[in-house]
């Protein structure tokens, strides 16, 4: 099993006098289908990690699950922000989850710190201070939290996306580009989930439209 993330960066900002430190991660971003969600957590100064709350890509779907409401529980502040489809499409997938972790932000302030995974980010994305880190759901608690409360929400969604579109197999795949579910988009199309800007239902669109073009043939 992979080591539990710790509280470094955590105990370096409290110990800077700043209480109110939020982990944030987003899920979804190589999703054919689905919106971004993003998770905003606000964790207790000085907590204790919750044994096994680590990096949710290293969880199963079971362990994610159940994890999910004691992070909830032990949580000062909790929020989550999506981006729409029509706005990955629109704005690209990178400046999509930018706006989906700033509206789960919003939801939990005052934050006098965000600790968010991934590379550097532009000045002036991220609305408020924050600090990145590569990796950042296997170094960080806080970000680890949110990861496995974002990753649960957004399976959760998926599921029932799955019940209304089915075939594309999302609740298993939640929307990834599997073998299932672009055999899927070529048997029957797209729906109104699917990111049209994304390379395989492009293709998807432009075959069909070249098939209704030669009438049907």
């Amino acid at each position: 099993m992979p080591d539990q993330p710790g509280l470094t960066y955590e105990q370096s900002l409290w110990q800077q006098g700043k209480t109110w430190i939020a982990g944030v991660d987003e899920v979804g971003l190589g999703c054919l289908a689905g919106p971004i969600v993003a998770a905003a957590i606000i964790i207790p100064q000085n907590c204790h990690p919750i044994p096994g709350v680590r990096d949710s890509k290293q969880m199963s779907a079971k362990q994610r699950e159940s994890a999910f409401e004691t992070v909830l529980q032990q949580a000062v502040r909790f929020g989550f922000g999506l981006a729409t489809i029509a706005e990955i499409d629109q704005i690209n997938i990178l400046q999509a989850s930018y706006l989906a972790m700033n509206r789960a932000l919003a939801r939990v302030q005052p934050v006098d710190n965000a600790l968010i995974d991934g590379r550097a980010i532009k000045p002036g994305k991220i609305t408020g201070e924050y600090t990145t880190i590569v990796k950042g759901d296997a170094h960080s608690y806080a970000i680890a939290c949110a990861s496995v409360i974002a990753k649960v929400r957004r399976d959760r969604l998926m599921r029932r996306l799955a019940q209304k579109y089915p075939g594309y197999g999302w609740e298993k795949n939640a929307g990834y580009g599997t073998k299932q579910h672009r055999e899927a988009l070529l048997r029957l199309g797209i729906t109104p989930w699917h990111r049209q800007s994304y390379a395989p239902v492009k293709q998807v669109m432009e075959q069909l439209s070249l098939f209704y073009e030669l009438g049907g043939i």
